[in-house]
């Protein structure tokens, strides 16, 4: 069998020079106080292996090579934030012209969207929306769902968040209003299930509200951990100052909230650092009214980004067709089809197994893998993708290891493992151009 030659443009290195100033700068302002810099150290990327999922462990040769290995490496300089470039400007005018539209042609704005989305005038907060589904294409039912959406989060909240003694106290209040008709107002009823009778913080029945509140303090706790370490070097999500102090609760309350709405996912190390930039969108919207109802939009645009990965947080189905397990074959695959002698140095001769590397790469859907600016910018083109973001995702991870194929093909067991997961600065911009050429030859 003949080995597919790989263009030589795909590991030009040109490529793996640092992102330009134009690329790692397109946050917008943060409300207060402003956001320190969004540059994560390559030591912080690999202190982050932590985050995955428990219930998958690196080998036990692969955790001795990377502490054996672990050095104190540079942190990538940090830019002075740059101008908006002309390419910019004219895809912040598209952009606009077609969320302006009393009907958004969704096809059109994904075409545009995945090429970047310049971070101004709260552009890319409104187009993930849009692309999330939380906004619907005709702009005029934008207050309506907005408000009804707003109004059934407040709802949950209201709910899933109470403490057991003020269940027991509205409880009461039931009873004495069923006492007297004419002093029940629809305030007192519990919308979810019944509260059983006798009702105290040692019940052990399984349909005690107490003995669920003390089972959910475990995760609980576990999500104020993970929310705390949320990316550490900026303010806007760390420190003790109150801003800081009112997003983390913010996402405390959304990852609480989704932990008792799915029963059967729970809460998964890692979730945290997928909510993290979609609360940072829209908490950072130039419209008040928006930013003020960020964590209600983040919910929703949150369960729906999810819905297409929650299969790899589910430990019953690593094995299966849809589990982690089998997502990461399919990057082997893909790498396989594209450049068969990287796959073959990396898999048969230095036998490094993807999941060493793939597993948080496609968890936490790059996120920790990029600075923050960068990955805001990869996510322009995971959320624009017609059919979901995992096959888009995919190709992104497969374009990362063929960008720096020379220095794998050249590399031992060691070498190539410490490199993959801390993936050196590359040109953002170049990488998606690599997946979507790659996309172009798989449907060739």
């Amino acid at each position: 069998m003949v080995k597919k030659r790989v263009p030589e443009w795909l590991n030009s290195s040109l490529w793996s020079s640092s992102t330009s100033n134009e690329d790692d700068h397109r946050l917008s302002v943060a409300v207060q106080p402003p956001p320190s810099s969004t540059t994560t150290t390559t030591s912080q990327q690999s202190n982050n292996n932590n985050h995955n999922h428990n219930h998958i462990h690196t080998s036990k040769e692969a955790e001795v090579v990377v502490e054996a290995e672990a050095e104190a490496e540079a942190e990538i300089e940090t830019h002075a934030p740059a101008g908006p470039s002309a390419e910019d400007i004219s895809r912040q005018a598209q952009l606009l012209s077609e969320i302006s539209k009393k009907v958004v042609n969704m096809r059109e704005l994904r075409r545009i969207a995945s090429q970047g989305i310049p971070d101004t005038a709260g552009i890319r907060s409104t187009v993930w929306k849009l692309l999330l589904g939380y906004l619907p294409p005709d702009r005029s039912l934008w207050p309506s769902e907005m408000a009804k959406k707003r109004s059934q989060y407040k709802q949950f909240k209201d709910e899933l968040l109470m403490n057991p003694s003020e269940v027991t106290r509205r409880m009461d209040k039931f009873k004495s209003c069923e006492k007297d008709d004419s002093k029940c107002e629809s305030r007192c009823l519990l919308s979810r299930s019944e509260i059983t009778h006798g009702e105290h913080p040692l019940s052990l029945g399984k349909t005690s509200i107490w003995n669920q509140f003390f089972q959910d303090t475990e995760i609980i706790e576990q999500i104020d951990r993970d929310v705390k370490r949320t990316h550490p070097d900026m303010h806007f999500f760390s420190g003790n100052l109150p801003f800081a102090k009112s997003n983390q609760e913010a996402l405390k309350n959304i990852l609480i909230v989704f932990a008792k709405l799915n029963p059967g996912i729970r809460y998964v190390q890692g979730m945290n650092e997928i909510l993290a930039p979609l609360f940072y969108v829209f908490r950072n919207d130039p419209d008040e009214e928006y930013a003020a109802s960020a964590e209600a939009d983040t919910f929703f645009c949150f369960v729906e980004l999810l819905s297409g990965f929650r299969d790899h947080f589910c430990q019953q189905l690593d094995n299966s067709v849809v589990g982690i397990r089998s997502t990461i074959t399919k990057l082997s695959q893909l790498l396989k089809e594209h450049d068969e002698e990287l796959w073959r140095h990396l898999e048969v001769t230095t036998k490094v197994n993807p999941q060493f590397y793939a597993f948080r790469w496609i968890t936490l859907l790059l996120t920790q893998e990029f600075n923050f600016a960068d990955s805001l910018h990869i996510w322009d083109t995971l959320l624009s993708d017609l059919d979901g973001p995992l096959e888009t995702l995919l190709r992104v991870c497969c374009a990362m290891l063929i960008l720096i194929r020379r220095r794998l093909l050249a590399g031992d067991f060691t070498s190539n493992l410490k490199l993959l997961q801390n993936y050196p600065p590359t040109n953002i911009s170049h990488l998606l151009y690599v997946a979507n050429k790659l996309r172009v030859q798989s449907l060739g």
